[in-house]
């Protein structure tokens, strides 16, 4: 399938998504994957609210490419922070890094930076858009375009989940769509700072994500299914 192929489709999925399951939030990494969709949403004028959660941990790139993404298109993310009191706790109870020594810690740190404050984002929402893809990790292999999220209660889509990671720099260097600098120096998969590294060869996308962990550990729980949990 062509590279326009696989737009159409994808613009098929948000259309529908913004007709059908309204209101549909988008939750952007500002990775690649969610600079198409954000270029794709804007560009076409989807009634699609675009949001970012802001951890407190990001890299100074993110929070710049937050900035361009404003200038470029002349439209804002929404962002979501954390609750402070719940940061509070988890730093309390594992030390301000305590996610390199203990799983639990690595799991607390990310159910109150993001979790948490997903599920507050998602709330009254119909239908979510991500920009996960099956080539990614092995914890996303399952990927499926449109699925039922039973965890937050409501329509889940992945449009991108079949594209290929060329696919996507091909269509963000086609229309000269803003990213992530750190995209430059080999991070594939950009998350918040002290949990990310640059990938090495034959490593792969998300390998750089929580590296000390197990592969199919290295989830922070936004997109596991009660199962894999």
């Amino acid at each position: 399938m062509s590279l326009e192929q696989k737009i159409e489709e994808a613009l098929s999925v948000l259309r529908r998504a913004s007709q059908d399951f309204d209101p549909t939030v988008m939750a952007s990494s500002l990775g690649a994957e969610d600079m198409v969709l954000t270029d794709l949403i804007w560009k076409n004028d989807l009634p699609v609210e675009i949001f970012t959660l802001d951890t407190g941990r990001l890299p100074e790139a993110t929070h710049r490419l937050l900035s361009l993404v404003h200038d470029h298109y002349g439209k804002a993310i929404r962002v979501y922070f954390p609750k402070s009191e719940d940061v509070e706790q988890v730093v309390s109870q594992y030390g301000i890094n305590g996610f390199y020594h203990h799983m639990e810690g690595r799991k607390a740190c990310c159910r109150a930076r993001k979790v948490a404050v997903l599920q507050r984002a998602l709330q009254s929402r119909r239908a979510w858009i991500t920009g996960l893809r099956r080539e990614q990790s092995p914890t996303r292999q399952s990927v499926q375009t449109v699925s039922w999220d039973e965890e937050h209660g409501l329509v889940k889509l992945s449009p991108l989940a079949e594209w290929t990671r060329d696919d996507v720099w091909e269509y963000l260097r086609l229309y000269n769509v803003p990213y992530n600098a750190l995209h430059d120096q080999g991070y594939t998969s950009i998350g918040c700072a002290p949990c990310t590294r640059a990938v090495r060869e034959g490593e792969d996308e998300r390998a750089g994500r929580w590296w000390w962990e197990h592969p199919e550990s290295r989830e922070c729980g936004l997109h596991l299914t009660k199962e894999s949990a």
